[in-house]
């Protein structure tokens, strides 16, 4: 018989992965990172190359039989099938961001099943954070003062906080009925999956995203959010983000806490 991990060995193993990733990625920020464009003009460097090869290798020695789906894998041409489970891997999300020298990128690591976020980790290297929740499990966030229990929140009186892509413009969302006629106290302008982290521990309260995103963007900080009391949804019609779409590309959603 094939031994499989249990789902919360996986989630540690990815958290560990992270961890180990954001320490790579510092160090190549620290020593001088080489930046280019890729085919879609988004921004790459060898530290998303360097994170990348160590995720894959860890996941994919932990069960070879689970594909793992990675954003420079698919845009080198390298995309194993993958149907009822499989990994979604951004191994720096935030690109931008990390080249103009700012703390909050983000390591992404996330497992589907069925189209569903089961568990996910997000690593903000810079700020000396992993962030790891999954399905009945919960929300824990790690840093030097250890692992501490995370939940999303419902919007105080004084109103929400929203976090907004920093380079993406044309956020202004049309509120979902739980939140409609809440005032807003406070909006900040964030990048990477750092804003998923926000709504997570309870600081912020909505994040909307009109702009192209994929998958692997969404898949870990979807599983923290959710395992945390909140929700990501279709700006559509509503319904919960899904994963396995056809060219791994997500429609425009928005991220809530505790409704």
């Amino acid at each position: 018989m094939t031994y499989r991990p249990s789902d919360e060995a996986l989630l540690h193993l990815a958290a560990a992965l992270a961890d180990r990733a954001g320490a790579l990625i510092l160090d190549i920020r620290a020593r001088g990172m080489s930046v280019d464009r890729k085919a879609d003009r988004s921004l790459v460097t060898d530290a998303d190359a360097a994170a990348e090869a160590l995720i894959l290798d860890g996941l994919r020695r932990a069960d070879p039989t689970v594909p793992v789906i990675a954003e420079e894998e698919q845009a080198a041409g390298i995309a194993p099938d993958a149907e009822h489970e499989f990994w979604l891997v951004d191994p720096l999300d935030g690109t931008r961001d990390f080249v103009a020298g700012l703390d909050d990128f983000a390591v992404n690591i996330g497992l589907v099943r069925h189209g569903e976020p089961v568990l996910g980790v997000v690593g903000v290297p810079a700020l000396g954070q992993v962030y790891l929740g999954m399905k009945d499990f919960g929300a824990f966030r790690r840093d030097v003062a250890g692992e501490t229990p995370i939940t999303a929140r419902r919007p105080p009186p004084e109103g929400m906080t929203l976090v907004v892509s920093r380079f993406h413009g044309d956020w202004q969302p049309a509120l979902p009925p739980a939140l409609a006629g809440q005032p807003t106290a406070a909006t900040i302008p964030m990048g990477s999956a750092a804003k998923f982290c926000r709504i997570a521990e309870g600081v912020a309260d909505f994040y909307p995203r009109r702009g192209r995103t994929m998958e692997w963007d969404t898949a870990a900080p979807q599983a923290l959010v959710e395992a945390a009391g909140g929700h990501v949804c279709r700006l559509d019609d509503g319904t919960r983000l899904t994963y396995g779409k056809a060219g791994w590309e997500n429609p425009g959603f928005f991220c809530m806490g505790r409704s």
